[in-house]
């Protein structure tokens, strides 16, 4: 049986607050990021998670691995169950998702303006072809 799990964590980025949505299903991995500007209320973060959530862009999916197949020590499991509830902030699953998805419009941001510069030498150059030839139209 697959599980999937998501997970809101709303902070402070000085000086707005972000939500970040984290989404892990079948061993796969997505982060979004969604600024709210003011401290949301929790009318507002409910009516985001409720209305908005389908509209959300996520990250590029990442790998993850899967949970452990044996049963895990019971103080292990506490250790692990009070590391999750501390609030640690952004994690660094969170960060790596984030910076992927900004490594992709980069690329796309690159690809994009680099083909606008060959199409400008192109057509200069055949503007200066046809002056050329204008000039030497006569002899």
């Amino acid at each position: 049986m697959e599980t999937a799990k998501a997970r809101l964590t709303v902070l402070l980025e000085p000086p707005f607050w972000v939500g970040l949505f984290e989404r892990e299903s079948g061993g796969l991995y997505e982060v979004c990021k969604h600024t709210f500007g003011a401290e949301p209320r929790d009318a507002e973060v409910y009516a985001l998670v409720l209305g908005e959530y389908c509209r959300l862009v996520f990250s590029p999916v990442l790998e993850t691995e899967s949970g452990p197949d044996r049963e895990i020590n019971p103080k292990r499991a506490q250790r692990m169950a009070h590391r999750e509830t501390r609030p640690a902030g952004i994690g660094t699953k969170a960060q790596q998702a984030l910076q992927l998805q900004r490594e992709q419009a980069k690329t796309e941001r690159r690809t994009l303006s680099r083909e606008q510069r060959e199409l400008k030498a192109e057509r200069l150059f055949q503007l200066r072809q046809k002056k050329r030839k204008e000039k030497h139209r006569g002899r």
